[in-house]
């Protein structure tokens, strides 16, 4: 069967500009690309959840305005259920610089996903919360939350629950108010680990890939994770299929365009 994961979280329009190298304080740099992309961390890893063969609810907030139907667009593919509020703020917007070795740049303006608040929750295996939507909406989903409750701590900031599994890199680990649980503290080109109650239960690296745009590189990590565990996989399995889904979104140009399927992730690590 498979598992049903409702998302609560951010959904944004991404506005890209790709170029060779990225500009300092005060610096212009020309020559660049343009591209406008579905994301948000909340909607990517909705969409990664569902190609890696969950069904998938994401519940989310959007503006009565003309960036909505784009920024949904890749949900909708995906064929993820949407229980939406529509605000009177302007659907959330990324700004977004990649340059060419995939280093990237972001600022975010919320709009709808700060209006985000209390949520209901249909039936459920995981739920899984991010920090780009306000700690009400979270502290709601925690509580109704039946099934493995899963957050990825970013961005970084304290929160007063206790989930189930967590997600974080090492700056993000280091503004946790709760280490005990699962949690896997990602360290980028080094891979990862998996603790559980602080103690490293599996340690994973990523397969080798030339990287192209990091954008969505942790939350094809975060979705991996959570669904590799749901169908029951052991520990160090999910870690390495979780590292495998991350340096495979690193290695294509945008955030939803570039998550994986589960066939992809167990290729790459078949090869």
């Amino acid at each position: 069967m498979r598992p049903r994961v409702v998302v609560v979280g951010s959904i944004n329009l991404d506005l890209v500009v790709r170029v060779e190298r990225l500009p300092q304080p005060g610096e212009t740099v020309g020559g660049g690309t343009f591209s406008r992309v579905p994301g948000g961390k909340g909607a990517n890893q909705a969409v990664a959840c569902a190609r890696l063969g969950a069904d998938v609810t994401m519940i989310a907030a959007v503006g009565a305005d003309t960036n909505a139907d784009d920024a949904l667009a890749g949900l909708r593919a995906a064929g993820v259920t949407l229980l939406l509020e529509e605000s009177d703020e302007h659907t959330g917007v990324a700004l977004i610089q990649v340059d060419a070795a995939g280093e990237t740049t972001i600022a975010v303006a919320p709009g709808a996903n700060a209006m985000l608040s209390e949520v209901e929750l249909p039936g459920h295996d995981a739920v899984l919360c991010q920090l780009e939507v306000p700690d009400a909406a979270v502290l709601s989903a925690w509580e109704a939350a039946t099934g493995t409750f899963c957050l990825n701590a970013a961005p970084a900031r304290p929160i007063e629950i206790d989930p189930d599994l967590t997600v974080v890199n090492r700056h993000e680990l280091d503004l946790l108010v709760r280490r005990d649980g699962l949690v896997a503290l990602t360290l980028g080109a080094e891979g990862a680990v998996l603790l559980d109650d602080g103690e490293e239960i599996a340690r994973a690296a990523p397969p080798s890939v030339e990287a192209v745009d990091g954008t969505a590189a942790g939350d094809a990590f975060t979705a991996c994770l959570l669904v590799s565990l749901l169908e029951g996989r052991a520990e160090d399995e999910a870690l390495a299929r979780a590292c495998a889904a991350g340096a495979l979104a690193a290695s294509r140009f945008g955030a939803q365009p570039s998550l994986p399927t589960a066939a992809e992730v167990d290729a790459l690590l078949a090869s």
